[in-house]
């Protein structure tokens, strides 16, 4: 049901029965790698091009997810995935091996929730019984698209993130064990004039405070209610932003538990500037790491908060700003 103005309470609270992470060799070296169920050696996984390696990243993270759950494909009634390239081209081709009625989703690196999200609803709903959401990115496939190809070797400034190379795969089910979704508030579109793309977590901490601002307003609670916040893809610089930005609303974060994917998921000597983003970034870290961690007793509740920079070529090559929106999703044990 809807609860205050932008948010869904869950009554049925449907179960995350199965989830797996799968990254690339940058990811294996990670701070977060015992929590990835499939790490590969090659960047390439074997294809010709990096989107085509995208898209098996994100067929191993669906099939992997389906296994642990003991199921079959045909088990499945809806896809629901979004990724970072061109009409999100991973997701369907993914979609199409996999053969399961497909709704393609795009909310940059907020697709992870926004899916999670959309799954919780039609389970909770009761037009479906069990829906397969995903997401997934690529570093080489988003660089070549959003910003240079590696080849050319271009200089980044320190304000710049890490896309990384994974996906991250989630089954939502009216019955079973695990851990429950139970709430979701849906992000307004926030644009604060920014227009940097290399200044990714500026231009989307707006939105992660407007919607985390949102979803304790809605529910009436506060942060206090959870173990764990956190952030998609801020980074330090964009999560530092949003702190403040909360602080200055009435809203006092304690560092233990307002957190952010983007700085979780690497180590401090990788070379990732301000932290990591993509879709595969809150993607892999919730439905690995985070979940893990749920499952061990370590965590209770969490709020994960993806963001996501609605921009394109296109829209950065016609100078526009970067328009932003954030997710968030509630989960408990």
């Amino acid at each position: 049901m809807i609860k205050g103005h932008q948010s869904w309470i869950f009554e049925s609270k449907p179960t995350i029965i199965s989830s797996a992470a799968v990254g690339g060799p940058f990811e294996a070296k990670g701070a977060l790698a015992e929590d990835f169920d499939i790490l590969h050696e090659d960047i390439w996984l074997g294809q010709d091009s990096f989107e085509k390696a995208e898209k098996v990243l994100l067929e191993h993270a669906c099939e992997r997810a389906i296994k642990k759950a003991n199921m079959k494909k045909e088990d499945i009634d809806f896809f629901i995935s979004g990724d970072l390239m061109n009409q999100i081209i991973s997701s369907s081709f993914a979609a199409r091996t996999l053969g399961i009625p497909y709704l393609g989703i795009f909310g940059a690196c907020s697709s992870a929730m926004e899916g999670l999200a959309l799954a919780s609803l039609i389970v909770d709903s009761k037009f479906a019984k069990h829906i397969l959401t995903a997401a997934s990115s690529h570093n080489a496939a988003a660089e070549k698209q959003f910003r240079y190809p590696t080849e050319y070797g271009g200089q980044k400034p320190p304000t710049s993130q890490w896309t990384v190379t994974g996906a991250g795969a989630g089954i939502v089910s009216s019955e079973g064990n695990g851990p429950k979704v139970t709430s979701a508030t849906i992000g307004r579109v926030v644009d604060m004039g920014i227009s940097d793309p290399f200044n990714m977590g500026s231009a989307m901490a707006p939105a992660a405070v407007d919607t985390i601002e949102a979803h304790f307003r809605d529910l009436q609670i506060d942060p206090s209610y959870y173990d764990i916040i956190a952030t998609g893809d801020l980074g330090t610089v964009g999560h530092e932003l949003a702190s403040i930005l909360l602080k200055e609303n009435g809203f006092e974060m304690p560092k233990e538990k307002f957190t952010d994917c983007g700085t979780l998921i690497y180590k401090k000597e990788q070379q990732v500037f301000s932290g990591a983003s993509g879709c595969g970034c809150a993607a892999t870290v919730t439905y690995g790491h985070f979940l893990n961690e749920m499952r061990k007793g370590n965590l209770k509740k969490i709020l994960i908060v993806a963001t996501g920079a609605l921009m394109s070529p296109m829209s950065y090559q016609q100078k526009e700003s970067i328009p932003s929106v954030a997710h968030a999703v509630s989960i408990e044990i």
